[in-house]
């Protein structure tokens, strides 16, 4: 009996009430044709109702995949889980998933990615649920706000439980009726393979959390294949946990890529062909960034700023002495930017998601270059929640999991929003002071806990186009401050905190604001010609 059902044939699978999981990184690996194929079926007839969705990463975005926006209307969905959500610019409409969040017509949770890849485990084996020190003190916290986005989210699904004598969150494992994952071939059997995919993400996982409770796995691909045509080690899931097959020819690699063999690993590009960042203030931001690196480290990467960091490094001739580790998978190479972050070309391996999250967890990683939108006297960060303009923000994704544990991290970002800055006279100049202090009393929204960082000794450093700041037991601390800003008029007058200042307050180096490679050196060290200050 063929397994092979069209889109809509799939979408009359999904009854009312049923918990539906599915595998995607914004556009990367979303099986939209699925998606759009149930909210199709809703607007006809009026089913199914009241699903509740599983997202470990963002299904779709704001640039052409809709992913959960297919889903997003008052009566389909009743509450939704995400480790993030469709964002974009704030000049943009907003998502319909977002405008259901304000208006509390869907349960939303903000989970942390690699926390919903673990209960998908979890519930898989069909054990209870996840016991993790994963965001505790943050917002997933109970104490916080629980990974709740509105009110409409009343029913917690998290606690604190002590266990063997220590403080843990407990997540109860959900168990999904439904996965709907993608991939790029099946054969007959459903027998799974990702040949033209830039990451795995969490398939495998997801499909054996539905399959092993009696649920369904329908698998969205570009194209079928003869039985016994596929190598068995190139199979990331087994055509035992797939059910129904869905071919959808014109499945996007990403957003805005129809194919391109580098994203999946397929050709190597030469270094030639990755662009330089254009010379501007985030691009010494990157800079300084970078120097924060040494040879032999294996680095996490979040989006913003610290995105060019690898490109800073390829500029410098220093490609290779760090090995790059993303979210989605991808393990070396140089991580792409825009619409195909999450992927990575000329990489070493391709990791599945959930087991990178394992990684991550842990701190068994060096060091994780990320961004901020506030941070606060504890040296807290926020980078979840932005009331103004929620779908500015992806929410947390990967976040939590990867700051966890870290044993350094470097946060890099503007000191004020909204300031008109400019490079002049080998440094910074500030044409026009922001309206939005980011340096507050209290972060809007707990991303990364300043209080466990020190308690646990974890390294933080705060990059920022004016100065640089360190996370001490006493609270931020200025130690280097950007040629052409006043420390008292630029800085400290532009916090809502007191900040300590460095007895040995250091000058970044000049180097950073020239137009030409600066000389960066990782051996030993991350150096500027064999200085620094």
């Amino acid at each position: 009996m063929s397994k092979i059902v069209s889109a809509a044939q799939a979408a009359g699978l999904i009854k009312d009430g049923m918990v539906v999981s599915v595998s995607s990184s914004s556009g990367l690996g979303c099986p939209d044709a699925v998606l759009a194929a149930i909210g199709e079926r809703f607007d006809a007839e009026g089913h199914p109702k009241n699903i509740t969705t599983l997202h470990p990463i963002a299904a779709g975005d704001m640039y052409g995949i809709r992913g959960i926006d297919h889903l997003a209307k008052p009566g389909l969905l009743k509450r939704t889980l995400c480790g993030s959500y469709p964002s974009g610019p704030s000049s943009s409409e907003p998502p319909q998933i977002w405008k259901m969040i304000g208006d509390n017509s869907v349960a939303a949770y903000n989970v942390p990615s690699g926390i919903l890849f673990d209960m998908h485990r979890e519930a898989a084996a069909k054990r209870p649920g996840v016991l993790t020190k994963v965001g505790l003190d943050t917002f997933a916290d109970p104490r916080h706000q629980g990974c709740a986005m509105n009110a409409a989210a009343s029913e917690p699904i998290v606690s604190v439980q002590q266990f063997d004598g220590e403080e843990w969150l407990y997540f109860r494992s959900i168990v999904p009726q439904v996965s709907i994952i993608r991939a790029t071939s099946a054969d007959e059997r459903g027998n799974l393979t990702y040949e033209h995919e830039g990451a795995y993400l969490g398939g495998l996982e997801q499909a054996l959390a539905a399959r092993n409770n009696g649920g369904v796995v329908i698998a969205q691909v570009k194209r079928v294949v003869e039985n016994g045509t596929l190598k068995p080690h190139d199979v990331r899931v087994p055509g035992v946990l797939v059910d129904h097959i869905v071919v959808a020819p014109d499945q996007l690699q990403t957003t805005l890529t129809s194919y391109d063999p580098a994203i999946s690993g397929e050709i190597f590009r030469p270094l030639s062909s990755f662009r330089n960042a254009e010379m501007n203030v985030q691009k010494v931001i990157a800079r300084r960034v970078a120097m924060e690196l040494r040879d032999g480290m294996a680095v996490n990467i979040g989006f913003g700023i610290s995105a060019n960091v690898p490109r800073i490094l390829l500029e410098e001739g220093q490609h290779g002495k760090v090995t790059w580790v993303i979210e989605q998978g991808a393990v070396g190479g140089v991580p792409l930017l825009d619409f195909k972050f999450g992927c990575s070309s000329n990489a070493d391996a391709f990791m599945p998601s959930p087991h990178q999250f394992i990684y991550f967890q842990a701190g068994g990683f060096d060091a994780s270059l990320l961004s901020f939108l506030q941070i606060d006297r504890h040296g807290s960060v926020n980078v979840s929640k932005l009331s103004a303009r929620p779908h500015v923000t992806a929410g947390a994704g990967g976040f939590v999991d990867i700051t966890a544990r870290a044993k350094k991290i470097v946060f890099s970002g503007f000191f004020n929003a909204g300031a008109k800055l400019s490079l002049a006279d080998g440094g910074i100049r500030i044409d026009q002071e922001g309206k939005v202090k980011k340096v507050v009393a209290e972060v809007e929204h707990i991303s990364f806990s300043g209080k466990r960082a020190v308690a646990q000794g974890q390294d933080i450093t705060y990059v920022t186009e004016r100065c640089v700041m360190k996370l001490t037991p006493e609270g931020l601390v200025v130690t280097e401050l950007a040629p052409g800003i006043d420390l008292q008029r630029d800085v400290l007058a532009q916090s809502e905190i007191p900040l300590g200042v460095a007895k040995d307050l250091k000058t970044t180096p000049g180097a950073l604001y020239l137009d030409q490679p600066i000389g960066l050196s990782l051996n030993g060290g991350a150096s500027l010609g064999g200085a620094h200050g």
